[in-house]
């Protein structure tokens, strides 16, 4: 199988049984996901979904959160993966927002990534969800998953998977591509031990070819 024909093979399945995949943060705007994402970071959406309701709570808005010192944020999140340096995140991420962006979100990748806490997977998240832009946001589940299915190639960074990825995908894909790769990395092909057998595009998958190449056929005793 092409590269291509690895590509559309991918599309074509997602397209049909996933065609309105979306992230499992919860949030009612742009605000809220933008935090919700940021805490995310090397942390499970269940966790962080946890945590932000209370949070959204105290603070509703980049206004509130401006004011907000990081001591004070510390204690509604304190349950996620490094609370002192992402609450420190939160009390610049929220004075920025207001003395720089007058409380918007911007929708640039680089205004973005000016932001205290986003980096280049956080923008891109962002900047597909709420401003449905082309971008692929490239995190451990999409990085494994496009590897191991041989959608990029030697790709030794989330910079360099994005940009095979997003060269490969259709454009008016890849807003949703990312979904589709982090939620099949995340329930089907797993770190360890991928489901390979509950998985509907194995065929298309260069992990599984050579599993099944390399994995001797079972003998059968004779009686």
């Amino acid at each position: 199988m092409t590269r291509k024909e690895r590509f559309d093979f991918v599309t074509d399945y997602f397209r049909k049984h996933h065609p309105e995949a979306e992230t499992e943060l919860h949030y009612s705007n742009p605000f809220e996901l933008l935090v919700a994402v940021v805490l995310s970071a090397q942390c499970t959406d269940k966790r962080v979904n946890l945590v932000t309701p209370a949070l959204f709570k105290a603070f509703p808005g980049p206004r509130e959160l401006s004011t907000a010192k990081a001591e004070e944020i510390f204690p509604y999140i304190r349950s996620v993966s490094y609370p002192n340096n992402k609450a420190k995140h939160l009390e610049g991420l929220g004075r920025m927002l207001m003395e720089r962006f007058k409380g918007k979100i911007p929708s640039s990748i680089e205004a973005l990534q000016e932001l205290p806490g986003v980096g280049r997977k956080t923008a891109n998240v962002v900047a597909s969800v709420v401003f449905n832009q082309p971008a692929m946001a490239v995190d451990t589940h999409v990085f494994r998953v496009s590897a191991r299915m041989g959608l990029t190639l030697r790709a030794t960074t989330p910079l360099a998977a994005e940009k095979q990825l997003v060269k490969y995908f259709p454009e008016d894909t890849i807003a949703t591509a990312h979904h589709w790769l982090i939620l099949h990395g995340r329930y089907v092909c797993t770190a360890r031990n991928p489901k390979c057998e509950q998985c509907g595009i194995a065929q298309a998958c260069a992990y599984f070819s050579k599993k099944k190449r390399t994995t001797p056929a079972k003998r059968i005793k004779s009686v």
